[in-house]
């Protein structure tokens, strides 16, 4: 077999391949083989038809046919790693020459990954924001954790705003009740704005026995986006009891003896919320510079299927979950059709590069993901997608994904070489130490930055 490779662009490339007659052999003797299984001739034993009678009954196009299909991958892939190309997707084969026991001639177009230049990046400066904690914050965070203890207790008299009323609710459209638009004994905070819009001026004032109706845009259910008419009975009205705050308080809602130590608590966990933050950021902000500094070519046709999957993704399971389709969604964001492509093709874009760019630096710094960080690794993934981490492992390896999750990482860890180079100030002026932050953050980011893994053949 000859082959030769022809440059089409920076991300695409020509195969030239020639195959002597005498290499289809094996192929050619699996294709009487599979012919044999499928057909009867008189006289003849199933599989024990002669070759000669295979092409005089059915054509020895026939069989050529099914020689090539069975032949053709094997001599592209010999092809691909003979000329060592790095192909992402499949090729457009085209036979230009058969000629029965002289040669097979075929071309094979197909996208690859570009050669990258990945220049010095030591010099990269970004800023991100200071770790600050004011007192506000402290009390906020105290506040929250207060009102996650609160009681209820009913009384009698109309609903005010904070309170829980237990309501019954039935909507109709155009004068008829939903079939999924009654419901019985549902409990809402006034003010939470977890329900309909309109019900929270519709329950105030109520006392328990009352009954109110307005309009609202319904947001899930059968009738999703359509204007309703709501009628609310209120059944009971409860006043919310905040516990004071104080060292009985601090012992009840948590592990510590003094308010005061609960206090110092809380600002320790906002300062290391506050410390991841910055790590992101920090990554993020020196991603972008780095991008900046290498040009990437992008294959058209992945850079399509990738907007494809973005926009199938959203419409299909983000929105779908929330009952919203595209149309709707668009008009929730006040953005246009030609508005939502060019982000998604901006996004779909950046995906791209920054795969190529941090597969490029794992390969130049000859970075390696081993056993414990792939766990960590799969460890984080499995709890942002609810799936315990044997759940998460098991649908990994069946879905063949062991390679995404180890290459998440190495991009991860790629990206961490970046920034750790990198100066990285706050808004006071002050260096950044981010430590093993930037690593954790760099990794868990990949998921989202880069585009699905390309279907590579090699």
């Amino acid at each position: 077999m000859k082959s030769a490779v022809e440059t089409l662009n920076p991300t695409r490339v020509r195969l030239t391949v020639e195959v002597p007659f005498e290499e289809l052999k094996d192929s050619l003797d699996a294709a009487y083989k599979k012919i044999n299984q499928q057909v009867t001739v008189k006289g003849f034993r199933k599989g024990k038809i002669p070759a000669r009678v295979i092409d005089q009954r059915f054509g020895r196009g026939a069989v050529l046919e099914e020689a090539v299909n069975d032949a053709l991958p094997k001599f592209y892939t010999e092809a691909v790693n003979e000329a060592e190309l790095n192909v992402l997707g499949q090729p457009e084969v085209d036979i230009t020459e058969l000629k029965d026991n002289e040669t097979l001639n075929f071309t094979a177009e197909v996208d690859i990954r570009p050669a990258i230049e990945i220049p010095d990046y030591s010099g990269i400066e970004v800023e991100v924001d200071a770790i600050e904690v004011s007192d506000e914050d402290v009390d906020k965070a105290v506040e929250e954790l207060r009102e996650r203890f609160a009681s209820t207790s009913p009384v009698e008299r109309a609903a005010e705003d904070g309170d829980v009323v237990t309501i019954d609710l039935e909507a109709k459209v155009e004068g008829e009740v939903l079939e999924d638009g009654v419901a019985s004994g549902v409990s809402y905070t006034i003010g939470s704005g977890e329900l309909l819009e309109g019900i929270d001026e519709a329950v105030k004032g109520l006392e328990a026995g009352g009954e109110a109706t307005f309009s609202s845009e319904l947001k899930g259910g059968s009738a999703a986006g359509k204007e309703s008419e709501v009628t609310v009975k209120v059944t009971q009205v409860a006043a919310r009891e905040l516990p004071s705050l104080d060292d009985d308080f601090a012992q009840l809602a948590s592990e510590f003896d003094t308010l005061d130590e609960l206090k110092a608590d809380s600002r320790k966990r906002l300062e290391n919320m506050k410390q991841y933050d910055q790590a992101t950021q920090a990554q993020e902000r020196v991603l972008e510079k780095l991008l900046e500094l290498v040009e990437v070519p992008v294959p058209e046709k992945l850079l399509a299927d990738e907007i494809q999957t973005r926009t199938h993704n959203l419409e299909h399971h983000q929105l779908g979950q929330m009952g919203l389709d595209l149309d709707k969604y668009l008009e929730i964001q006040g953005k246009s059709r030609e508005e939502f492509d060019a982000e998604t093709k901006e996004q779909a874009e950046k995906g791209i590069k920054t795969q190529f760019v941090l597969d490029e630096l794992v390969n130049k710094e000859k970075l390696n993901v081993n056993q414990e960080e792939l766990t960590e690794h799969l460890m984080r993934r499995a709890q942002s997608s609810g799936m315990s981490p044997d759940q998460f492992a098991q649908a990994v390896v069946e879905g063949g994904q062991v390679p995404m999750l180890v290459g998440e990482v190495a991009r991860g860890k790629a990206l961490a070489v970046v920034v750790e180079a990198a100066t990285v100030k706050d808004t006071n002026g002050e260096i950044v130490d981010l430590e093993d932050e930037d690593e954790t953050a760099a990794a868990e980011g990949e998921q989202t930055e880069s585009p699905a893994e390309e279907k590579t053949e090699a």
